[in-house]
């Protein structure tokens, strides 16, 4: 049998297992947490350079602090890897964003140890607010960690949750974890000792002292000697910023120097101040695993991958990704228009504005992780003439909604939104399944609201957005690849509200918005298998609704199927009061809706949470069924097709 690589993490059950060991046994045991993370991350794909960076400050938060009593907060989740190996998970780690598995972000049902779900960035500090205000409320004297990094810090919500807690006297602690603005100077000996004497109680002693004896100082004096001293410590450590929102600052520290971590978190655990305190860590995303610290993302989300060469098991695709398919087009419409500019929450890759950003660099704006302002700000350049493109996941697009009612849809601005990741997005899980943004879209006076059928579909979308200029615009489409249909350039604009039928026939009609239509093309298929004549049609707008299509439908159909990825209250709700205003629910008619289901459907298999909802082929061949099934059972008679016929 051969020796484990790992015999100090196969001795942790649990945190507690972690506190007696010495500052030689916790470097052994991040080493070994770091190749467990590494091995486990392998096998099943994921986000991997974030927890790398984490691996030391991990095993020295759970070391000092007392967790779960202590709680402990990680922002988004994406550096959670090691802290659930530690936590009592590590014999499921390799069940990661797998049906039944681990989830890919902390989550509240899954252990004690994760105390707040987060998969959405810069929620950590008021979350941890929460939770400390309420420490405070029932007497208890336990402590409060967030964990946030430097690119969540650049959401506006992050600075209001610090304003919000640097003005009340609530005790947490809020790690800065710096892995990639390098916004402090390089870490070092010094560093560490100025972190040291800044954490300890002799200074903070001094401290409260010398602010005592400037109290009792006219009023000027006062105020200069104060400004004096919080200065100095900006000059030295960096955090003027911080300590002008109320946080009393320590840092910058070396993150994978436990040496240096250790004594100074054992300090800020021991304070009793009653204002909220910050430590500055510096971390190198990727650290300890040589491919990820030679990627250009740091290896921040990979797919199954080789150990030994970090080459990364991805097959062929059979047609291009959607996101890939929007970046083209995009960019032969900023050749032909230099008023067309971009916008992007801190993901010109995953939302495909790479190409367009290399192209048109001074067109292209990364706003950071900042959905609200970046919605704003495209509402501005719309009204001085410009035409924005604002890509935004479907999923963080509901952060700026208010934005998007009050700023771009009251005044009729032509920003177009283009919405990825529209649907389920299998292994992230339900925190990133775009499954609202038809219903909070559509709802909007005045808002067009297109879903692509496929790539060929998504290309003249984006040149119908492109040329809308009186209103705003949205069109969605999902993750991952196209139905490998051929695309025809130059892409031919759609007339806004009419929709195509697709396939013809008689008895029912299926009627699509979105990628569902393949489905829906493959129940046609069935159905006229068992006799019933089935039309398909692609609706293509949500709104303004293709009325005369649904119509037509109603009318010369026994079944209607309206289905969509999407939820309740979105597309089949305009469907249907289309219907009642034009008195088509009173003949007959079997309606019938297709929806994502009233509930959040776990991570998974796309296809899995497809049949898990209910959009397959099979069940919409079975909804048709049993509406027919209903019909006849009322009527009695069949068509010249056997299906049944209405009176």
């Amino acid at each position: 049998m051969s020796e484990s690589k790992t015999p100090l993490l196969d001795s942790i059950d649990s945190p507690a297992d972690t506190r007696g060991l010495s500052v030689e046994q916790l470097r052994q045991l991040a080493d070994e947490l770091r190749l467990e993370t590494i091995d486990a991350v392998a096998q099943t794909g994921g986000h991997l350079g974030a927890g790398l960076g984490v691996v030391e400050l991990t095993v020295a938060l759970h070391h000092v602090f007392d967790t779960p009593d202590d709680v402990l907060i990680w922002d988004v989740g994406h550096q959670a890897y090691p802290h659930k190996i530690l936590t009592g998970r590590r014999d499921r780690i390799r069940t990661l964003r797998q049906a039944g598995g681990l989830s890919g972000f902390t989550k509240r049902s899954e252990s004690p140890y994760d105390p707040f779900g987060t998969a959405h960035s810069s929620t950590s500090i008021s979350a941890g607010l929460g939770f400390a205000v309420a420490r405070d409320l029932d007497g208890r004297d336990s402590n409060v960690v967030a964990v946030i990094g430097d690119g969540a810090m650049s959401a506006g919500m992050a600075f209001e949750a610090m304003n919000n807690a640097g003005s009340m006297n609530t005790r947490m602690i809020v790690i800065l974890n710096d892995n990639d603005m390098s916004i402090a100077p390089p870490v070092g000996a010094m560093s560490a000792y100025l972190s040291r004497l800044l954490s300890s109680r002799p200074y903070r002693g001094l401290r409260h002292f010398a602010k005592q004896l400037a109290a009792k100082m006219p009023e000027p004096m006062e105020r200069t000697a104060r400004r004096a001293e919080e200065y100095a410590r900006g000059l030295i450590t960096g955090g003027t910023l911080f300590e002008e929102l109320g946080f009393f600052y320590v840092g910058p520290i070396d993150g994978h120097n436990l040496e240096h971590l250790l004594p100074v978190l054992k300090n800020v655990r021991e304070a009793r101040r009653t204002n909220p305190i910050l430590v500055h860590v510096v971390t190198q995303k990727g650290k300890g695993y040589a491919p990820a610290e030679q990627a250009a993302d740091k290896s921040h989300a990979v797919s199954r991958f080789d150990v030994v060469t970090g080459a990364q098991a991805k097959s062929k695709p059979n047609a291009p990704s959607y996101t890939a398919v929007f970046s083209d087009q995009l960019v032969r419409e900023g050749e032909r228009d230099d008023k067309i500019v971009a916008i992007t929450a801190a993901m010109p890759s995953g939302t495909g504005l790479a190409e367009f950003q290399k192209r048109f660099p001074s067109r292209c704006f990364d706003v950071g992780i900042a959905e609200q302002h970046g919605v704003t700000f495209a509402a501005g350049l719309a009204a001085e003439g410009y035409r924005p493109f604002a890509a935004i996941y479907s999923t963080f697009l509901q952060r700026a909604y208010d934005q998007v009612v009050h700023d771009v849809a009251i005044q009729s601005l032509p920003v177009r939104f283009a919405i990825d990741r529209a649907g389920l997005v299998g292994a992230d899980g339900p925190t990133h399944a775009g499954a609202f943004d038809l219903t909070y879209l559509a709802s909007l006076p005045n808002f067009v609201v297109m879903a692509a059928a496929d790539e060929a579909e998504l290309t003249r979308m984006v040149a119908t957005a492109a040329r809308i200029d009186d209103r705003p615009c949205a069109f969605r489409y999902p993750r991952g690849e196209g139905e490998g249909v051929e695309i025809t350039l130059p892409a031919e604009p759609l007339e806004i509200g009419k929709g195509r039928i697709v396939r013809d026939g008689n008895t029912v009609a299926i009627l699509s918005l979105g990628t569902r239509l393949g489905e829906s093309l493959k129940a046609a298929e069935d159905l006229s298998a068992k006799g019933y004549s089935t039309t398909v049609a692609d609706a293509r707008f949500c709104k303004p609704l293709d009325e005369d299509l649904v119509c037509e439908l109603a009318r010369n159909h026994q079944v209607l199927i309206t289905i969509e990825e999407g939820a309740i209250g979105g597309f089949a709700a305009h469907v249907l009061q289309c219907l009642e205003r034009h008195e088509l629910l009173d003949n007959g008619l079997k309606i019938r809706t297709m929806m994502l289901p009233d509930s959040f459907i776990d991570h998974g298999a796309p296809g899995d949470m497809y049949a898990t909802a209910g959009l397959n082929a099979p069940d919409i061949v079975a909804k048709a069924l049993s509406a027919l099934s209903s019909a006849g059972s009322s009527e009695g008679q069949v068509n010249e097709a056997g299906a049944p016929k209405l009176a």
